[in-house]
């Protein structure tokens, strides 16, 4: 282990997932400080470069979760000021937190993910996009945050009626993609170490924010109980996801897989530049089934960021 550091646990801020991000860091302070670490917490908000620039740390790590904490914009203000941070830099958190610069990043180096495309939020109400059942998503959000799942027998109207709630009122663009149906299965990786496979198994509904982020409402299977070839193709994906994007510290890539057609029915949804660190967290989770304690995922997350550096 590194000798004993002083960090910055940056956590909250004001996107859409704030609570999960706060627990996250509550949990990482904890786990630096029963490693001997000293920690300054930081809730950020609008004058968060000069706390930083007060607290004078040796590394900041990087809980928040959504924007702008996981879009880029954190991380170049960490660049200018010159402070090693956890987690990707700058170029990786831009393309990652978009879903359309991340198919352009990895759909032509053969990774496979559904098709899709930008449509206007005002289009929706003419006439479907696509064919349904099909998904509605914002660009740039994370954690299922404003997702729509529009099915045949119009469960949000048919067409989409401007007064029903869904992202469409929050969002002037989204992105639109053909529905998998079939399994939600996630894979963390570790520096260059995937950690093995999760199948998520929702009690009603999808997986959801509320589902991901509420005791009871989801069971983890890990293993995930699936076929040897789709356990080791999730973790091939998510590898080489990892490193194309350019990510540092952990990644989580959560997927969809149609088991009615085998490894053709595998699509990578989304890449996690920040995944989460609360105690239902996935990640710390796999982790601890490989034999890695929470303080130690920490440690090695802080380890990581100190050798590559914050960019």
């Amino acid at each position: 282990m590194t000798s004993p550091l002083h960090v910055v646990v940056l956590m909250g801020g004001w996107s859409a997932e704030r609570e999960v991000s706060l627990t996250s860091g509550r949990g990482i302070a904890a786990a630096l400080e029963t490693l001997g670490h000293r920690v300054t917490a930081i809730d950020m908000d609008r004058d968060v470069a000069a706390r930083l620039a007060e607290a004078k740390p040796d590394i900041v790590f990087n809980a928040l979760h959504g924007t702008p904490g996981e879009d880029g914009s954190v991380q170049g203000m960490l660049d200018l000021m010159g402070l090693r941070y956890t987690h990707s830099g700058l170029v990786t958190s831009v393309i990652a937190i978009d879903k359309v610069l991340t198919k352009n990043a990895l759909v032509p180096h053969g990774i496979p993910m559904p098709g899709g495309r930008i449509v206007k939020s005002a289009d929706v109400f003419a006439g479907d996009p696509l064919q349904r059942p099909y998904v509605l998503k914002p660009v740039n959000e994370g954690s299922s945050v404003g997702v729509a799942i529009v099915t045949a027998d119009g469960n949000y109207g048919n067409p989409i009626g401007r007064d029903v709630a869904g992202p469409w009122q929050e969002f002037e663009e989204l992105l639109a993609e053909p529905y998998v149906r079939g399994r939600e299965l996630t894979t963390a990786v570790l520096g260059d170490e995937a950690l093995g496979v999760t199948e998520l198994k929702p009690k009603s509904g999808w997986y959801d924010y509320d589902a991901k982020y509420t005791e009871g409402m989801t069971e983890h299977v890990f293993p995930a109980q699936i076929p040897d070839t789709i356990a080791a193709a999730c973790q091939r994906i998510a590898l080489e996801a990892h490193r194309l994007l350019g990510c540092k510290g952990c990644s989580r890539s959560d997927f969809r897989w149609d088991d009615e057609r085998g490894e053709d029915g595998l699509f990578l949804l989304e890449v996690n530049t920040q995944p989460g660190m609360t105690p239902l967290s996935l990640v710390p989770e796999q982790a601890r089934h490989r034999g890695i304690s929470y303080p130690q995922l920490v440690q090695r997350i802080i380890d990581e960021a100190l050798g590559e550096g914050g960019a």
